[in-house]
């Protein structure tokens, strides 16, 4: 496993991290025999970085979590979670809320504790509140060793966040498709100028970058016939010297192996491969619709539309020119009242989208684009 050292703090990660959003499921809660023999697998590979948060599956994820992690030494992995900025409005919520991740994990400490998906307004509010402050506090008594963010806005604010205070370390949305949005590029080249390490989510952009057409991958395949997407996507980021751990919200044991392959001994890109993965990008941009990541931040609809769901099939369409799998997908194996056509444009979803997506108006072009019956 490839560890990169986090020199201002003393401690070296796993390249690979474990996010703990995306475990397989059962009847719509945690495969819990299924997701443990999975984060025992990817311990044993060498991760020791495991990411969870407040809200992930439910509010299940961290006591999950917390329950696989106790027959684990408490100092041989790195567990990470974040404040629900969204659940806050006193500093009495920060201070309820921590305690009662800290019961649901079942753990002492946090070892990296992050401000969740923040934003102008989110920043706004931790400055009123002085939350900073207080989490100074926590990390005084040794409830937490390392303070952070997770970010979802423009790089404005994330240029005004990140030099606004000495943070430990900062999370970003960065893959070889979205450079350009959020913190993207000049948020890394920030935070590297800065000294502050990196922590990366969505390096396979919610999926989308793992199973490419093979029309758009061919040059992946005649570079390296048995390289998987997803291992291109995770070694362009990792090529990066200061991201220091690689968030991969696995669901399959497959996804948990093929990503040990890509980290036990990492190579990074080299400057053909780099080209390749750059003339891959071009591809895929002239053809995707828009950027939703299947995040779900925007669930659930009040009028029942199941929005991501409805962009990814939109975005996989453009993509694969498959009629037969839109219109199944679509037609039969969506319920009719969780279709794009039921949006009655509240603007609800458009509040919360990390994206800062049209979502309305991309419903209406999902209607008009699918295939008819």
């Amino acid at each position: 496993m490839e560890y990169r050292k986090m020199e201002k703090l003393g401690v070296a990660p796993s390249l690979l991290g474990f996010g703990c959003m995306r475990f397989p499921t059962a009847d719509g809660r945690i495969d819990e025999k299924e997701a443990e023999r999975m984060m025992d697998r990817a311990i044993a590979g060498g991760v020791n970085y495991i990411d969870t948060a407040y809200p992930y599956h439910g509010g299940e994820s961290e006591p999950f979590v917390g329950r696989v992690l106790k027959k684990y030494d408490r100092n041989s992995y790195y567990l990470a979670t974040k404040l629900p900025m969204w659940k806050i409005k006193t500093l009495d919520d920060v201070k309820e809320t921590f305690a009662e991740q800290l019961k649901r994990l079942d753990v002492e400490y946090v070892d990296f504790y992050l401000l969740h998906a923040l934003s102008a307004e989110r920043w706004k509010l931790i400055k009123e509140l002085d939350i900073i402050s207080y989490c100074e506090q926590l990390r005084a008594e040794g409830k937490i060793k390392y303070l952070g963010f997770s970010f979802h806005d423009t790089y404005e604010v994330f240029e005004e966040i990140l030099t606004a205070y000495h943070w430990d370390f900062c999370q970003i949305q960065y893959n070889y498709m979205d450079t350009d949005i959020q913190a993207g590029e000049k948020g890394y080249a920030l935070a590297e100028k800065l000294g502050i390490p990196m922590v990366i989510m969505e390096p396979i952009k919610g999926g989308s970058l793992s199973a490419l057409p093979k029309d758009i991958t061919g040059e992946f395949r005649a570079y390296a016939p048995d390289a998987s997407d997803s291992s291109w996507a995770l070694r362009w980021v990792g090529s990066k010297p200061n991201v220091k751990v690689i968030l991969s919200g696995m669901s399959t044991m497959e996804q948990v192996e093929d990503n040990l392959r890509t980290f036990t001994k990492f190579v990074p890109l080299n400057e053909e491969e780099q080209g390749i993965v750059s003339r891959v990008a071009d591809t895929i941009q002239s053809r995707t619709k828009n950027g939703c990541t299947g995040c779900a931040y925007c669930m659930p609809c009040p009028f029942g539309v199941d929005i991501p769901r409805m962009f990814n099939i939109w975005n996989e369409y453009a993509r694969y020119g498959s009629e037969a799998a839109a219109k199944r997908r679509y037609y039969r194996d969506t319920k009719p009242e969780a279709r794009a056509d039921q949006c009655r444009k509240c603007g609800k979803c458009e509040t919360v989208c990390p994206q800062k997506l049209s979502i309305r108006q991309d419903l209406e072009r999902v209607t008009a684009d699918m295939p008819g019956i």
